[in-house]
Order: structure tokens, then sequence, then C-alpha cells
């Protein structure tokens, strides 16, 4: 499928739906080029990925970590 019949079914979709639902798939675009941006920008080597698993691993070890349930509710919060 080409990119630009692509957009032209996208345009079509977005049409149907009402303007909450559409405010919903922007933020799921706009999530999408956010994370490829911060992707991109954040490439690790192999050592700085070790070291941040390290310095994790370091942490919960020390007793720095959270419930599930708290790691659920700060999640919430983000959307």
């Amino acid at each position: 499928m080409s990119a630009l019949s692509i957009d032209a079914e996208i345009q079509q979709c977005l049409q149907l739906l009402e303007p909450e639902d559409k405010k919903s798939v922007l933020s799921v675009i706009k999530a999408f080029i956010k994370t490829k941006e911060g992707f991109q920008a954040k490439r690790l080597t192999i050592e700085q990925y070790n070291k941040e698993l390290a310095d994790a691993e370091a942490a919960i070890d020390a007793g720095n970590k959270i419930t599930q349930e708290d790691a659920e509710k700060q999640a919430a919060a983000w959307f």
C-alpha cells in the first residue's frame, strides 16, 4: 500500500469520527511521533545500556522501587 493511498484512507476514516474521537486519534499520532523522535535522539551504546541496567538494579537493591499499583496510578496520570 503506497503512502498516498494510506493518507487517503486515513482522511476517509477521520471524516467518520466525532470530534472527541479525532482528539484521541491525534494524541496517538503525537505519541508515535514523540516516541520516534525520542528513540532516535537517545540511541545508547552497549556500555551506556549496561550502565543503566546496573544502576537500575542497584536502585532496586537499595529499596528504591514502587508497587505495581503505584506504577499504574502514575501511568494513568500521563494520559
